[in-house]
């Protein structure tokens, strides 16, 4: 009995402080966020940091929170999904739209702002939520490929629609301005020209909190009940269902929850600027996001919204290259991945770490040592003074 205490006292203290290496990697994901925070505005304050650059800051947080929405799928979920920026079109273009439609109901722009991204994560997530129910039943290469036709799919939809505004509320239409059949009205999306006629209320500081609420709804996610479900069908499918796990229904949360932050992301995106297209979210920009996650480390947050807010302003940072600045941003790219994905250069950097903890180390223990021995010192020369007098 008192060996079955000891070992469940044991296990107890292993338990708190796992959780406590948990609490404290966390606190450090959001401290580098509000630290990221806190720098830019000091910069924006000072005026060291330049309007192109300046710019880059909302769409450093939309790319952040899209990140780790596709660490929901890619990295916990273990699945791989080419069509994310699909869902943040829906977001993008369902922000666009509200934020005029709406503009007359709700005078301060940051409600509006916040409405808009809650509505368009929800669209997001219904959209989410549909093709779900037969992709979620394939795995591998197969859930690949419908991932990447639902992303073309909902482009070229929308490079089709036509929405207007007029007092009589919203029309559409998918074949031309002029079947609209408004009077005296306003043209929100005009199929390959795309959103036209948008309010640019998104703002850093709304951005900063979406991102805090992206990585709260994700650690969550991640170490509750429900996310360790996923992660157990992500490990061992058959051995999950044999445990009674319903693993079509914990993969069909993590996508939903990441097509709902998507599209948050994407209404956030999309209302920083007074027009966008829909190729702006085509495969290409759905690889972009992928690559974040990659490079980050699959699996890992803190590691993707690092990635997402270097390669968002890296090209723009490149700048006064010119031509060289693609180039450059590519060979930086290779080199990362190249990196991050050899053992050897793995062994290298590890080998670096641990050479200056061992150095850092050895110096607190030189310090201890010459403290003891100034200590001893001092004794020996008192008690060689008491002994004169």
């Amino acid at each position: 009995m008192a060996k079955m205490t000891a070992n469940e006292t044991t296990a107890g203290k292993r338990g708190r402080h796992k959780m406590s290496r948990t609490l404290r990697s966390n606190l450090i994901t959001f401290a580098i966020v509000i630290g990221f925070f806190v720098l830019m505005e000091i910069l924006i304050a000072t005026r060291v940091l330049t309007y192109s650059l300046r710019g880059q800051l909302v769409p450093i947080c939309a790319y952040a929170c899209m990140a780790i929405s596709l660490n929901l799928v890619v990295g916990i979920s273990g699945e791989l999904s080419l069509g994310h920026a699909g869902f943040m079109s829906i977001g993008a273009f369902t922000g666009a739209i509200l934020s005029v439609a709406l503009a007359n109901a709700i005078s301060n722009e940051v409600v509006l702002l916040l409405v808009c991204m809650v509505i368009g994560g929800m669209m997001a997530g219904i959209f989410g939520f549909l093709i779900g129910i037969p992709v979620m039943r394939l795995h591998g290469d197969y859930l690949a490929i419908v991932t990447l036709a639902f992303g073309e799919i909902i482009k070229n939809i929308l490079n089709n629609l036509y929405v207007g505004l007029d007092a009589s509320g919203l029309h559409f239409s998918v074949v031309g301005t002029e079947q609209l059949g408004m009077s005296n009205g306003k043209v929100l999306l005009s199929g390959p020209k795309g959103a036209v006629s948008v309010n640019q209320i998104s703002s850093f500081v709304i951005g900063i909190l979406l991102v805090c609420v992206c990585l709260i709804i994700a650690l969550n996610l991640i170490h509750s009940r429900s996310g360790r479900a996923i992660m157990a069908v992500r490990d061992n499918r058959i051995a999950a269902e044999a445990c009674g796990i319903n693993s079509t229904k914990y993969r069909m949360m993590a996508f939903v929850v990441s097509a709902v932050l998507a599209g948050m992301a994407g209404a956030l995106y999309g209302l920083n600027y007074s027009s966008f297209i829909p190729s702006k979210f085509d495969f290409n920009n759905s690889i972009m996001i992928l690559v974040f996650v990659v490079l980050g480390g699959i699996g890992s947050i803190r590691g993707g919204i690092i990635a997402a807010a270097v390669l968002t302003v890296l090209p723009e940072a490149l700048r006064f290259l010119s031509t060289y600045r693609m180039l450059i941003y590519s060979i930086v790219l290779i080199a990362a991945m190249l990196i991050t994905n050899t053992p050897q250069a793995r062994n290298v950097l590890r080998n670096i770490r641990l050479r200056l903890k061992g150095s850092r180390g050895q110096r607190l223990a030189t310090d201890v040592v010459s403290a003891h021995v100034a200590d001893a010192t001092n004794e020996a020369n008192a008690e060689e003074d008491g002994a004169d007098e």
